[in-house]
């Protein structure tokens, strides 16, 4: 089964021409959470088409009608593994990584 979470990038960056807020990046909605941009998960839904119409109706509402193209739907598959390989974190050049907790 595949479900569509919905998400809202609020934008506070500074990666655009002369340090302004970048909202898209092509076609796609720009995020930078290190920048300052917020995402917000409003739901995970059982079909786009139930995302598109929260979409819709959260465009009306105060901070989102702020921003109304920067939603984003993604869609999973139900109970399907992400990032099964784990990750690795990459550092900015001149910053040593925390020394590694034991677990």
């Amino acid at each position: 089964m595949i479900v569509s979470l919905l998400w809202h990038i609020g934008h506070r960056n500074e990666a655009g021409p002369d340090r302004t807020t970048l909202h898209a990046d092509g076609e796609d909605v720009f995020l930078d959470e290190e920048e300052g941009d917020d995402a917000k998960l409003l739901g995970v839904y059982s079909s786009r088409a139930k995302a598109e119409e929260r979409m819709r109706r959260a465009r009306l509402l105060p901070g989102f009608a702020d921003e109304p193209e920067c939603f984003v739907v993604d869609d999973h598959v139900l109970d399907e593994d992400e990032w099964p390989d784990g990750f690795e974190t990459v550092l900015p050049a001149g910053v040593t990584p925390p020394p590694n907790r034991p677990r």
